[in-house]
């Protein structure tokens, strides 16, 4: 038999999605979609919720002003990994428990990682446009295999990419607030502060969380450190990196190029450095295979029924 209890799907691409509205109504009978394909917040998402025990959410805020509007809400389940926008201490006040799986979407993210790197050595998005143009230039990059990449945050996703990072050759660095000694030990992947990871790597990739320890920790200081001939990649979450030092580094040549599929503000406002030929964006794309929103979509569903009450510091916030 269904469960009756009422549900209500905030996010716009799990509604849309046919297998995950089926396999949810599978269960839950009682189910309130975001079919107007609106981007809520405020008032506007409060309303929406209004009356429902339990919510798939995604990217929408949930803080104590939404928490306190409905007395209501026993469960939120998480569509992605990403928890910033989530307060975890107001769920906690409020008794809201979690539904929240980690390291869904880890394989998505990875491939785009390498789709990044891969793209700036080869200096594919530059060349792209330019043939569009008319322009028909050789233009000399570098391989992948053999390079050194440097990795901050060896959680779910650091995980992932570095065996695959091992088998085109690279010399693996990682920072990270835990040891992970035996995951290095069998990788052979050096543990390094973060300044000696910016000095040394040709490539650095963020994995890290946004929260109070993180926000801009790739400071306009932190990325002078990094050779002029490397790349930065951010696939974790907007706000980490000084993006106004990044763009002046790259125009002025301190910085080879950079790949972003995410960014403090979204979409971007700085058409300036988006428009940079060593610049290379998408918009929030990582987890967006459909392997990856299968995943997260199950995930939510399952979450709805096997969640708990969060911590302060748990789930982490990226």
């Amino acid at each position: 038999m269904k469960n009756n209890s009422p549900i209500a799907v905030t996010s716009r691409s799990f509604s849309r999605h046919p297998v995950l509205r089926a396999e949810l109504l599978e269960r839950y009978s009682n189910v309130r979609f975001n079919d107007k394909d609106l981007s809520l917040k405020g008032e506007e998402l409060i309303e929406f919720a209004r009356g429902r025990r339990k919510l798939i959410t995604a990217l929408e805020r949930v803080d104590e002003t939404f928490l306190a509007a409905l007395p209501e809400l026993e469960v939120i389940s998480k569509y992605g990994v990403g928890t910033d926008m989530l307060d975890k201490e107001a769920m906690i006040r409020h008794g809201i428990r979690l539904g929240w799986t980690g390291g869904v979407n880890k394989r998505s993210v990875t491939e785009l990682v390498i789709a990044f790197a891969i793209s700036l050595l080869r200096h594919v998005p530059h060349a792209n446009q330019e043939v569009r143009e008319g322009i028909w230039k050789n233009r000399k990059g570098k391989q992948i295999s053999g390079r050194i990449f440097g990795i901050i945050g060896c959680g779910n996703i650091g995980k992932d990419l570095i065996p695959i990072l091992r088998v085109f050759g690279c010399q693996v660095l990682a920072y990270d607030i835990i040891a992970f000694p035996e995951f290095y030990g069998a990788y052979q992947v050096k543990s390094v502060g973060l300044d000696d990871l910016l000095k040394h790597s040709d490539i650095v990739t963020l994995h890290v969380p946004l929260d109070n320890s993180t926000r801009n920790m790739l400071t306009a200081e932190k990325l002078s450190l990094m050779k002029p001939d490397s790349f930065l990649i951010n696939t974790a979450r907007g706000g980490l990196v000084d993006e106004a030092a990044l763009k002046d580094m790259l125009m002025n040549g301190r910085l080879a190029g950079a790949g972003f599929d995410v960014f403090s503000t979204e979409p971007p406002q700085d058409l300036e450095l988006l428009r940079l030929p060593n610049f290379l964006a998408t918009p929030h794309i990582g987890g967006s295979s459909e392997e990856a929103i299968l995943a997260m979509g199950r995930a939510a569903i399952t979450g709805l029924d096997k969640n708990n009450i969060p911590s302060k510091d748990y789930p982490p916030a990226g």
